[in-house]
């Protein structure tokens, strides 16, 4: 696939497998991979609004922006104050966009368990009855 659109931290990003970008800090450590949400993915001549393919992300580095300058003044009073802001960023890459979304093997056992352990009982009321 060409393109993804995921969410991470509340905002939307348009990606490309490959790239990196910076988002608001995130409460995993560096190295770490994860799965952000994905709205939608395109590219190819073709979009799939309801995605069935995943993201793998890849966390880089926490690190710090570029300090934005804010000065207050009020005309006339002697007023003046100053104050930075820096936001707490994470860099992340890119891994790979459109790996299917595999089921997991012991939640999928669970899922036949339970739909078969009805049906057994429904066969034993029958031949007792």
């Amino acid at each position: 696939m060409g393109y993804a659109i995921i969410r991470v931290g509340g905002k939307q990003h348009r990606v490309t497998a490959g790239e990196w970008l910076y988002v608001d800090r995130l409460a995993l450590d560096e190295g770490a991979t994860f799965n952000p949400e994905v709205l939608l993915i395109g590219g190819d001549g073709d979009t799939d609004l309801a995605p069935t393919a995943e993201v793998i992300v890849r966390i880089l580095a926490h690190t710090k922006g570029e300090k934005i300058r804010i000065g207050k003044y009020r005309r006339r009073k002697g007023y003046r104050r100053h104050n930075g802001f820096r936001a707490s960023l994470t860099k992340i890459q890119i891994e790979s966009i459109g790996a299917a979304v595999a089921a997991k093997p012991a939640a999928a056992k669970k899922v036949a368990a339970a739909a078969e352990a009805p049906a057994e009982q429904t066969k034993e009321a029958e031949h007792g009855a």
